[in-house]
């Protein structure tokens, strides 16, 4: 939960768009709150927030859960050079794998490995019970549902071009 303390760091004047940006800082503290629910669960795997990101975007790849690190990249919000050091931890690890591609030499792409796929499927279970729990302790099936719908309609606008 977003401190009170920190929350009043953000009130903005009501001169500030008045009706959205309380908006978009609601959504930045409730992602903040939904990791503090995650944390306890990627500290009992030894993961972090953008290893566990990497092995579900890999777990939710069709078999054989793999992609090259361009597409994993394009799906993550990461840099380059921040995927590659988390490649090599989750590689240390065994989590992961990379191979080579038989048609282009250049391209290695990214495989879960067994015991990844096992560790992967094993938390996000634990993190959705915890989210779950926590989400129904404040909303009820149809503010689930209308928040979802919403949100699934912000997310899915095209971002703007970059100038």
């Amino acid at each position: 939960m977003t401190s009170p303390r920190k929350r009043s760091c953000h009130a903005w004047s009501e001169s500030h768009a008045p009706e959205t940006l309380p908006l978009i800082l609601h959504l930045h503290h409730a992602r903040e709150t939904t990791f503090l629910h995650a944390r306890p669960v990627w500290l009992r795997h030894g993961l972090t927030p953008a290893e566990f990101d990497v092995l579900a975007t890999l777990r939710n790849a069709l078999p054989p859960h793999q992609l090259t690190p361009s597409a994993l990249r394009d799906c993550l919000l990461i840099t380059s050079g921040g995927l590659s050091k988390v490649m090599r931890q989750l590689e240390q690890r065994n989590l992961v794998a990379r191979s080579q591609d038989p048609h282009d030499q250049r391209v290695k792409p990214i495989r879960l490995t067994y015991a990844g796929r096992t560790l992967i499927e094993q938390a996000m279970a634990e993190v959705g019970a915890a989210a779950d729990g926590w989400l129904r302790s404040i909303l009820d099936a149809g503010e689930i549902a209308t928040l979802t719908t919403l949100l699934k309609r912000l997310a899915d606008t095209p971002a703007p071009s970059p100038a």
